[in-house]
């Protein structure tokens, strides 16, 4: 049956990207239904699901006639519907968006492959080296966030916006990456402030896991 939620979202629960579309639509109390998508069967790939996204990913939300893929874009989309957890003025609104590009190219992109390399691709076909490559970029990349919470509670404005919700999206999650929290304190305490906010849920609670 089809639903009948004012928000669909095509994701899987282990997509960290479709987390932080989820998370919003969460936070923001709105009507939504996570649809499954069997990304690791190809269903991403499928003839259907291309027509929703020829980019043959999640996420994907459906709002009406409305339909939209990037996570940050969809971020940005449930912040402009609902005015929640938006930035206080132009500066902050910059700084949002700096942190969005910046978590995409520099954090979640590299901790979404890490962790599909060391949890979900079969060993014989791991390209050798790569795994020891992310973990560098990773470190960087826990550095410059580490050092950036030393003095504030939220990464772009005095309160929690998308660029948190972005740069959350992998770090939640239980598999093995190379990331512990106990490792960087700023962002330990940070992710804790997130998971405090009401209607926090864990991705694998808010979307159906393929491998659970």
């Amino acid at each position: 049956m089809r639903s009948t939620a004012d928000y669909r979202l095509y994701c899987f629960g282990e997509s960290g990207n479709a987390y932080k579309a989820a998370l919003m639509l969460e936070l923001c109390s709105l009507d939504w239904q996570a649809e499954f998508v069997d990304f690791f069967n190809g269903e991403a790939r499928s003839a259907d699901f291309l027509k929703i996204n020829p980019m043959g990913e999640v996420p994907v939300l459906v709002h009406g006639d409305v339909t939209m893929t990037q996570s940050g874009v969809i971020q940005d989309y449930i912040t402009d519907q609902t005015g929640q957890f938006a930035p206080q003025d132009e500066i902050e609104a910059r700084e949002v968006l700096r942190w969005v590009l910046w978590d995409n190219h520099k954090l979640s992109s590299q901790a979404g492959v890490a962790r599909f390399l060391n949890n979900f691709l079969p060993k014989d076909k791991r390209p050798v080296g790569a795994y020891d490559f992310l973990q560098g970029r990773l470190r960087a990349a826990y550095t410059v966030l580490n050092g950036h919470l030393a003095d504030r509670e939220w990464v772009a404005a005095s309160g929690p916006t998308a660029a948190d919700f972005s740069c959350c999206g992998y770090l939640y999650y239980p598999e093995e990456f190379g990331f512990k929290r106990s490792d960087w304190p700023h962002i330990d305490r940070w992710l804790k402030r997130i998971s405090q906010l009401d209607g926090w849920k864990h991705p694998y609670d808010l979307m159906q896991p393929a491998f659970k």
